[in-house]
């Protein structure tokens, strides 16, 4: 099983990174695993990071990016709400599927469909 060493404690996470348990997830791993990768998380980041893991922690599912950029809209306006916006966060290391990687990123499960 694939682990992940982050300040004196081990996770377990899946062969694509996710966390096993969504629970021990904290910002400052975040930045590390965005770290590990190459990116640099910001404010930014995190409002869409927090975002999707009050989603999770409401529907225990991860959304779809459809429904993603719905729900963003909702709360952060059309300007964060599109696709393009969510690409340019986090599309470093899957273009077509930014929502991967800000799951990643939020210790959560990936997104399905």
């Amino acid at each position: 099983m694939p682990i992940l060493e982050f300040d004196g404690k081990i996770y377990g996470v899946d062969e694509k990174g996710y966390l096993h348990d969504w629970q021990q997830w904290n910002e400052e791993l975040a930045g590390h695993m965005a770290k590990l990768d190459g990116l640099e998380l910001t404010e930014t980041h995190l409002e869409i990071i927090r975002f999707l893991r009050d989603y999770f922690h409401k529907h225990q599912t991860t959304p779809m990016v459809k429904i993603l950029v719905k729900e963003v809209v909702k709360v952060f306006g059309p300007e964060k709400g599109n696709i393009k916006y969510l690409s340019k966060l986090f599309s470093e290391l899957c273009p077509a599927a930014p929502t991967k990687q800000a799951c990643r990123y939020a210790g959560l499960p990936g997104p399905t469909g």
